[in-house]
């Protein structure tokens, strides 16, 4: 069975789950503790995929570093996942379910660059235009790129606004270097 398979069974199980015992937003800040945790520990994911550690003891490291820090709930989970055998999956199963919660609550990422920091006033209009475009809540994510000298670039699912200086200017080097006078004589 496929990865993006597993992860998304397994995340829709745990979803339907804590909403059904009503501990989802808990649930949640679970899951982006264990994504933050293998996003900063390289080392803890790569132990988590490897196939010479036995999942016993994957399952005991798991318990050591979550145990009081996550409710029991996702502690018993993430011990079902070891006992099956999946704990390579629990990063992308994590993922998945940050997604499928998403879509449950009906919240979309989005993410705007510019070349400074959004005012707490801009950040809103963003939103606004954003949700006005997509109908959802967002989720906004800010980047902050001097390299697109100015403007703004929104990106919101498989969509893209760019509107900056540097987008503009190659749109004008292309024109440039086309040669569309013809030489009288």
């Amino acid at each position: 069975m496929s990865e993006i398979r597993i992860a998304s069974r397994y995340a829709k199980s745990l979803l339907d789950l804590t909403v059904e015992k009503n501990t989802l937003e808990a649930t949640k800040n679970d899951i982006d503790l264990f994504l933050k945790v293998c996003e900063e520990n390289r080392d803890f994911v790569l132990l988590l995929k490897n196939p010479i550690v036995q999942s016993g003891k994957k399952s005991a490291i798991i318990k050591s570093i979550f145990e009081g820090k996550v409710s029991d709930l996702t502690l018993a989970f993430f011990a079902i996942i070891a006992r099956k055998g999946r704990e390579a999956f629990l990063p992308e199963i994590a993922g998945s379910f940050i997604a499928q919660y998403n879509e449950f609550k009906g919240i979309i990422k989005a993410e705007v660059t510019t070349t400074f920091s959004l005012t707490p006033e801009l950040k809103k209009e963003v939103e606004k235009v954003v949700k006005e475009i997509s109908g959802k809540n967002v989720d906004l994510t800010e980047i902050v790129d001097k390299d697109i000298i100015g403007g703004f670039i929104i990106k919101v699912g498989d969509r893209q606004i760019d509107d900056t200086v540097s987008s503009k200017l190659n749109v004008l080097r292309r024109e440039m270097t086309q040669n569309q006078y013809i030489k009288q004589i």
